[in-house]
């Protein structure tokens, strides 16, 4: 047969495999642990706060333009403003329930809540 034919030899295929789990050998700090993680700068009363409380204005407003809303079938915006407060309010009240918990010493709660400043 030819050489570029059907019969032709292939050559043979070998693969290595490097080990890629390998651990590090030593941390970089040499403590045997990894560093600490930066404290959060964005916190609670730059973010959340202030988003659930255009929500609500948002709603309020909307509130004054029902029959709009209604003529142009839009009234899917009153009802997202209204779910955005909603669950802006939900988050608030599950932080404070983690910060109140945090405060009782509760084993299963978060200190990084008590770590924010208003």
């Amino acid at each position: 047969m030819s050489a570029g034919g059907r019969g032709a030899a292939r050559p043979a295929v070998t693969a290595t495999l490097a080990v890629v789990n390998a651990p590090p050998s030593q941390p970089p700090n040499g403590t045997g642990s990894p560093p600490p993680l930066p404290p959060v700068n964005a916190g609670l009363a730059h973010i959340v706060v202030p988003a659930t409380a255009i929500w609500f204005i948002g709603f309020v407003v909307l509130l004054f333009f029902v029959g709009d809303l209604r003529a142009h079938d839009a009234l899917i915006w009153l009802w997202t403003f209204l779910a955005g407060w909603v669950l802006g309010f939900i988050g608030l009240s599950v932080y404070a329930w983690q910060r109140h918990a945090a405060r009782r010493g509760a084993r299963g709660s978060s200190s990084m809540a008590l770590d924010e400043k208003f």
